[in-house]
């Protein structure tokens, strides 16, 4: 029985720090997810973040130049498929009218991936590295650009099967560039 008591004690002790410590150690993931939580889904940030090596142990400004880079990489990715895509269309337009549409609307999303969010996430995440804020804030117009035009470009007629195959592009870029605006307003 004796031995039992210190075994008692030691589990009452950590319970008790356990409860007074919200049951686990602070996760800094979780922390900078929570922040923006108003803007980004914090499970989708959180799952994001986690795929990044060395988020576990990033601070805030960390996750901000993390967010930077996966949705410069998406927009990097959605504009190759746009690419791809309108290649394909190309091929087509000559038989089908709504080819040409769809070519169109596909290789304006490409321009606004390629010549808009892609290197205006690239030059912000570089100014926040740098903490430089006035001049990452300054690239926000451009950042999110892409997807939102990409879908508007996508809407026209006879572009329904482009924009059903960009459309999961588009949302995930959408998601990740307001993950990185909302990180750099809590950051800034």
């Amino acid at each position: 029985m004796s031995m039992a008591r210190p075994h008692l004690a030691i589990l009452a002790a950590l319970l008790c720090f356990l409860s007074c410590n919200g049951g686990a150690a602070s996760d800094a993931v979780s922390d900078s997810c929570d922040a923006i939580r108003d803007f980004v889904d914090a499970t989708f940030c959180a799952s994001r973040l986690r795929s990044v090596p060395g988020a576990a142990a990033a601070d805030r400004h960390g996750h901000l130049l993390m967010a930077a880079n996966l949705a410069a990489a998406s927009g990097a990715s959605a504009r190759d498929a746009a690419a791809a895509m309108a290649h394909e269309a190309e091929a087509a337009a000559a038989e089908v009218p709504a080819a040409a549409a769809a070519r169109d609307a596909l290789e304006a999303c490409g321009m606004l991936y390629g010549s808009a969010s892609v290197p205006a996430l690239r030059l912000m995440r570089g100014y926040a590295a740098a903490r430089s804020w006035g001049a990452a804030r300054a690239l926000l117009p451009l950042t999110g650009q892409a997807g939102i035009g990409c879908d508007a470009a996508l809407a026209g007629a006879g572009t329904e099967a482009a924009a059903g195959r960009m459309a999961g592009a588009n949302r995930e870029f959408d998601q990740l560039s307001t993950m990185a605006t909302a990180l750099l307003n809590k950051v800034s």
